[in-house]
């Protein structure tokens, strides 16, 4: 039997998790290191998942299938598609970048005995937990990728919402404007809204997932999707219908989609920057990947007659949140809200139905994971100097933190899609696809842009330019560790802007196989006969 990559690139962060967990609480230098040590090595799998797969090769590669609920048909099948790969090799990329810029996030504030009001008060944390909880998400989100059958999906796809509740309320931000007491009472109220809108969402996807069961027989993504291209399996119109609005109600939660989108300027906000990142870089993209393997693959004709819905709701998620971000005075929440006008775009290139829309969608997926986490991680840095999250709290950075500044501004120009950085390339293919095909839409979203140049550029003028603010005349600027956190991202926006090549050749193939699930063709341009 051949080795088992993908289980091992999975494991082996639930491995780490369990390690860094197990570390005395005397030790908890020894246990960040830890975390980095399995980030790290888990990214060195990631690499070899990339480096074999083919993707001129079968549609899903380093197959694995063991029985394990038999009665139920559930098996242990895990597979990869280049849309997976490009994602695994995203979150195993940003994980120790995670780890490292939140070296500092988990010291405890006071050395006394631990205690659940402590913990929860944000005095007390445990270091091993905080960093054994983002590998356990890591391992969570890596497996989902490489679920192909839905049973085993649905499983990881709820459990990863248990360490992100903790992560959210009980090693939330602690720079708040009203106090410790109302920081802790703000986390809570984040971590459960978090939790109820994920809930709800998989709730209705389990019965979505039964339904499923009863009409196909078992839950093997491949084995359900074959049999409907052979015409063994044939759904009526009705339950095909119901079942995707099942599976898409909880990946849009998770997306997150307008209008179920208000839990996540709340849980980014509260949480630390290098904790937001994980939400919104790492673990709502597993809700736009299933969108691609398990929506329109499972359920072509649905997917096709809720597209025109889910477009709108698409580009008014578009419009919606960069109007928010432009007048929010929170730096987080702006970035907050900026990411689900960025999900938008995301969502409107996968149901454009072409292959330039999902083509740019996927690599939005993976743009938006280094951008965002540019931007948010930098800021993150920045609030953790002056202790707090406000804009009005800043002025003239650049003219005492110049690297700090400058890296922020890199940040902000790539969410605000510049061209020349990684995300230009990818909103651009997502716009293109959604005009051939639906016009009026993709007039309407190309407003997004100039909202994102808007809250961008008045973003960076009120915190670094102007006059230095007292407080600030002696912030120190970026050091050695969030360097090295943050260099390697903007090295990797320059250039996927100016060669995307290499994403591209991978996801293209898979993007056409979706294509042909949907039985979808690209428009024909419409030229005019020369006269």
């Amino acid at each position: 039997m051949s080795f088992p990559l993908l289980t091992a690139t999975a494991a082996l962060p639930a491995i780490g998790a369990i390690a860094t967990a197990a570390v005395p609480a005397a030790k908890r230098t020894a246990a960040k290191w830890l975390a980095l040590l399995f980030s790290l090595a888990t990214l060195v799998l990631a690499i070899v998942v990339l480096v074999r797969f083919d993707p001129d090769g079968d549609r899903y590669q380093l197959t694995e299938s063991h029985a394990w609920i038999a009665d139920f048909g559930v098996r242990y099948e895990l597979g990869v598609d280049g849309i997976a790969v490009a994602l695994i090799a995203l979150t195993a990329l940003l994980i120790p970048f995670i780890v490292l810029a939140g070296w500092h996030d988990a010291d405890p504030l006071e050395t006394g005995a631990a205690s659940l009001s402590s913990f929860a008060a944000g005095r007390w944390r445990p270091t091993q937990g905080f960093f054994a909880m983002i590998l356990a998400v890591e391992a969570m989100v890596i497996i989902s990728f490489e679920a192909t059958d839905v049973f085993l999906f649905y499983i990881f796809f709820e459990a990863m919402l248990i360490p992100m509740y903790f992560l959210i309320g009980g090693f939330g931000d602690r720079a708040h404007e009203h106090g410790e007491e109302t920081a802790s009472t703000q986390r809570s109220y984040a971590a459960v809204k978090f939790l109820l809108y994920n809930l709800v969402g998989g709730l209705i996807m389990l019965a979505a997932v039964i339904g499923l069961y009863v009409v196909a027989g078992n839950f093997s993504l491949t084995e359900i999707a074959q049999a409907r291209a052979s015409g063994e399996l044939n759904m009526a119109t009705s339950t095909e219908r119901w079942l995707f609005l099942g599976f898409f109600f909880a990946f849009a939660v998770k997306a997150p989609l307008w209008p179920l989108h208000t839990w996540l300027p709340n849980a980014m906000g509260e949480a630390t920057a290098p904790v937001a990142v994980l939400i919104t870089a790492v673990v709502d993209k597993v809700g736009t990947f299933a969108m691609l393997r398990f929506c329109l693959q499972l359920f072509p004709e649905a997917s096709k007659w809720a597209t025109p819905a889910i477009l709108v709701l698409a580009v008014i998620s578009i419009v919606y949140g960069a109007l928010l971000a432009v007048g929010q005075r929170d730096i987080k929440r702006l970035v907050a809200y900026a990411s689900i006008s960025h999900f938008g775009f995301i969502i409107m290139g996968i149901f454009a139905m072409t292959s330039q829309g999902q083509s740019g969608a996927t690599l939005y997926m993976v743009n938006h994971g280094i951008s965002t986490a540019a931007l948010m991680l930098v800021a993150g840095f920045l609030i953790s100097r002056r202790g707090s999250r406000l804009i009005a709290d800043y002025g003239g950075v650049q003219k005492v933190a110049p690297v700090l500044a400058g890296t922020f501004l890199i940040g902000g120009l790539a969410t605000l899609s510049l061209p020349g950085l990684a995300p230009f390339v990818s909103e651009f293919l997502v716009l293109v696809g959604t005009f051939t095909r639906y016009p009026v839409i993709g007039i309407i979203a190309t407003f997004g842009i100039v909202l994102a140049a808007l809250y961008i550029l008045v973003l960076y003028q009120r915190t670094m330019t102007g006059p230095v603010k007292p407080e600030l005349a002696k912030m120190p600027d970026l050091r050695v560790r969030e360097l090295v956190v943050v260099a390697p991202l903007v090295v990797l926006l320059i250039f996927l802007g100016v060669y995307p090549k290499p994403v591209t050749d991978i996801v293209d193939p898979a993007v056409k196989q979706t294509m042909s699930d949907v039985q979808k063709k690209d428009p024909q341009p419409e030229v005019e006969a020369a006269k």
